[in-house]
């Protein structure tokens, strides 16, 4: 108890506020491998439980990032919603949907990209090709690419699947 007291504390975390997570997606079929999503970070990865991370969507246009889906079919396929989705003071604002079919080695946008901000994206577990994709559009704005949107074709093409106004997004 006396040695304990004797000890200074020191601050040991981050010194800024930064680096809000806001996803992380785990590879259904080997667990030490996950992705990482940062608000205004980039995405990382993980092939060994964390010990080490990887950045691995620095050149992409955008480092805000709202979501992260793994294709629970095939791991290789990493899906990324651009745009972060905590509307607050300040947002950063992304440029639509990316898919990767290498495990994260390089990435494809597949459109929505007036979506600002991607809150959701949901694979079918039976069906690869089948995605759904939760968008707010501009926050202090109208217009864009916003309500849920749904690909037969893996986003090749995208149908709006429910639309409220042209002043009304989508999270989760």
């Amino acid at each position: 108890q006396q040695f304990v007291s004797q000890i200074p504390f020191r601050f040991i975390g981050p010194a800024t506020t930064s680096g809000r997570i806001v996803d992380i997606a785990v590879n259904p079929k080997n667990h030490s491998e996950y992705y990482v999503a940062s608000a205004y970070g980039g995405v990382w990865k993980t092939e060994n439980s964390g010990i080490t991370y990887e950045s691995i969507f620095d050149k992409y246009g955008t480092l805000s990032i709202g979501c992260l889906a793994i294709d629970p079919i095939n791991p290789n396929k990493v899906w990324v919603g651009t745009g972060e989705n905590n509307n607050q003071r300040s947002v950063g604002y992304g440029n639509g949907t990316y898919l990767s079919e290498d495990g994260g080695k390089s990435f494809k946008n597949m459109g929505l990209k007036e979506s600002f901000s991607i809150g959701m994206i949901t694979i079918n577990p039976n069906n690869s090709n089948e995605i759904w994709v939760a968008a707010y559009g501009n926050v202090w704005g109208k217009g864009g690419d916003r309500g849920i949107y749904h690909s037969t074709n893996c986003g090749k093409t995208w149908e709006k699947a429910l639309n409220v106004s042209e002043n009304t997004g989508f999270n989760e």
